[in-house]
């Protein structure tokens, strides 16, 4: 079997916070003499029903590590890092998402928030050789007006190249608002060129993932692994050309399915499905990219299968096409090689 850390591929599911290495949170924790739950250093990952309590459980831990990051120089640690963590298992492209609100109060607003993060993207692209652009994104839990404004403070920012803004999306609790009520958000970004890429099809199933299509028009669908639920919308998302940014640990850690083994990965790629895998938050999860791979990998799929994964994944993102050709061919290089 080859070495899938070798296997280039892009990271397109990866959340700012939950990017963060336990070293460096334990850093943050022990400067601001702040004690850690044990669950973020106990050596195991989280774990939750796919209910309320559990989404709030996930959510405090969250909030811990991210009540954390209130300085400039912590922002762009966290965005290096992670860049050199994805260039150690393969990946060529980071697209790396955020909200910057949450870092607002504490460098003069959202817009210097931004900034950094921006300007450590273009600075990790060089340190790592990984390309890392930004997806902005706003929360169910804010209000969808918040989400306007930080559509529009992102189309100030869009582009395709490293260091730029790609993309807008919606996070945290899919049950939270009405899905119609962030249209607005994701049109602004949209007229701009910059593309949807909404959560959705985790914690809810079909019918959530139909609104979201119809709602905000996804370029790709966060997760959206319950589509596997229902053959014919799934069968509609390929039609659409909607990609799926898979993340399975993430789906065992928050309930949604008991074991790995439960993830339908499978049946999503038996229906032409094109699939980012992706590591959602490995500070909380304890499993990264190359981790997800492995999983794949446990579910049946050959190393010709894991490749057009990969494939799939460089495919799905919004690097330009002459990155994409040539990691394409790194891919090909990979899959011809004689490992194992």
């Amino acid at each position: 079997m080859r070495d899938l850390s070798t296997l280039p591929k892009a990271h397109l599911h990866l959340h700012f916070t939950g990017s963060m290495r336990l070293e460096t949170l334990v850093d943050l924790a022990q400067s601001s003499r702040t004690r850690l739950p044990s669950s973020f250093i106990d050596g195991d990952p989280l774990r939750v029903p796919a209910d309320h309590r559990g989404w709030f459980r996930f959510q405090r831990a969250y909030d811990t590590a991210r009540h954390l990051v209130t300085s400039e120089e912590t922002m762009r640690r966290i965005v290096v890092e992670a860049a050199l963590d994805d260039a150690a298992e393969g990946s060529r492209r980071l697209e790396i998402q955020v909200d910057p609100t949450s870092y607002a109060p504490f460098v003069g607003g959202i817009t210097p928030a931004l900034e950094i993060i921006l300007d450590a993207a273009r600075q990790a692209t060089i340190l790592s050789g990984v390309e890392v652009a930004v997806i902005v994104a706003a929360s169910r839990i804010r209000h969808p007006l918040d989400a306007r404004t930080l559509a529009r403070l992102a189309v100030r920012y869009a582009g395709q190249e490293p260091g730029t803004v790609v993309g807008f999306g919606l996070s945290n609790d899919e049950r939270a608002g009405r899905t119609a009520s962030w249209g607005p958000a994701f049109r602004i970004a949209q007229r701009a060129g910059l593309a949807s890429l909404p959560h959705g099809g985790e914690l809810l199933g079909p019918s959530h993932v139909r609104d979201v299509v119809s709602a905000l028009g996804p370029t790709r669908l966060g997760h959206g692994v319950r589509t596997a639920e229902d053959p014919a919308l799934l069968d509609e998302i390929v039609r659409r050309g909607i990609s799926l940014e898979v993340c399975p640990a993430s789906n065992v850690s928050l309930g949604v399915y008991h074991e790995a083994a439960d993830v339908p990965l499978p049946t999503l790629l038996a229906h032409g499905a094109q699939v980012a895998l992706g590591a959602d938050d490995p500070l909380l999860f304890h499993s990264r990219l190359t981790d997800q791979y492995e999983i794949a990998r446990s579910l049946g799929l050959g190393d010709a299968a894991l490749a057009e994964l990969a494939r799939g994944s460089i495919r799905a993102s919004l690097a330009s096409p002459g990155s994409k050709a040539r990691w394409l061919a790194e891919v090909d290089d990979w899959l011809a090689s004689d490992q194992g």
